[in-house]
C-alpha cells in the first residue's frame, strides 16, 4: 500500500501542510513538531 501525505498526517495527528513542510525541509517546522 502506498502511503500518502494525508495518511501520514492522520497517523501523526498533524495537518497535511505540516507533513508537506517536513518533506520539503521547511524552516517553519521545528524539532518539537
Amino acid at each position: 500500500m502506498r502511503k500518502t501525505i494525508e495518511h501520514v498526517a492522520q497517523l501523526a495527528e498533524v495537518s497535511k501542510a505540516t507533513v508537506s513542510r517536513v518533506l520539503n525541509d521547511s524552516p517553519k517546522v521545528t524539532e518539537q513538531t
